[in-house]
């Protein structure tokens, strides 16, 4: 299998566990870094990978998604998996009251860490001509109110309903798409997050498997979901949270 793998920012990152434990299963890879700033974390991965395709990608310029899906048609002709996963909100909006949200704050979170992954998908659609799989990763706070997660939960809901609808569109190609639910993570997005270590201790305490979920395990999962063996599976958003969604209060 070939894929490409768009979100890692460094080995703690989900995008990261995903990565590793595809390239354990045998799939060739494609890696993208955001910017400069990101490529001396994110390249020594994507040499430990061996992935073939190495490129900048920052979602909001049409002109380097062009060129990336240039670049990989060219390689590789097609594409089988796509993994997405990025999210981005102002920090001003992120730490706020939803109902204090901005404008321009609510447009960037949605275009950035929604609407980049219809866009993939659009670019990923001809190149998937035997079917394929598309994965995003979402978090509980897409249907519950979680203290402190703030506006990427109005988004992460919308990235969970355009998975249904992306899933019914494209599912005729046969192309699967489906979105991986994660309990709280100590990755570089998470640090955002102005109540992460009451989530953590929330997650760890009240989860029936009483521990927190790691980026391993979240890969293993991706694996699965971007594999074969699910090829009867989309449109769905799957939990490994230690079942920490099960929970009520």
């Amino acid at each position: 299998m070939r894929g490409l793998i768009v979100g890692m920012a460094n080995d703690q990152s989900l995008a990261w566990g995903c990565a590793a434990a595809l390239r354990a299963d045998g799939a060739e890879l494609a890696v993208t870094y955001q910017n400069d700033k990101a490529r001396r974390f994110v390249e020594p991965l994507a040499q430990e990978l061996e992935a073939p395709i190495f490129a900048p990608l920052d979602v909001t310029d049409p002109a380097q998604v062009e060129a990336l899906f240039a670049e990989i048609a060219a390689r590789w002709g097609g594409l089988d998996f796509l993994l997405h996963s990025i999210a981005f909100a102002p920090r001003q909006d992120l730490h706020g009251r939803v109902v204090d949200s901005s404008v321009e704050g609510f447009c960037t979170a949605m275009d950035v860490s929604c609407h980049s992954l219809i866009r993939l998908a659009r670019h990923a659609e001809p190149l998937m001509k035997e079917g394929g799989s598309i994965l995003t990763m979402s978090f509980y706070g897409s249907e519950k109110v979680v203290p402190g997660y703030g506006l990427m939960g109005p988004v992460k809901a919308a990235l969970e309903a355009s998975v249904r609808y992306l899933a019914e569109e494209l599912g005729p190609q046969g192309i699967r798409v489906n979105a991986l639910s994660t309990g709280p993570v100590r990755t570089r997005a998470a640090s955002g997050l102005s109540h992460l270590d009451e989530l953590i201790r929330l997650a760890s305490d009240k989860a029936p498997l009483h521990q927190l979920v790691t980026i391993e395990q979240v890969g293993h999962m991706a694996a699965f979901l971007l594999g074969p063996k699910a090829r009867f599976v989309t449109g769905q958003t799957v939990y490994v949270d230690s079942g920490y969604n099960v929970i009520g209060g």
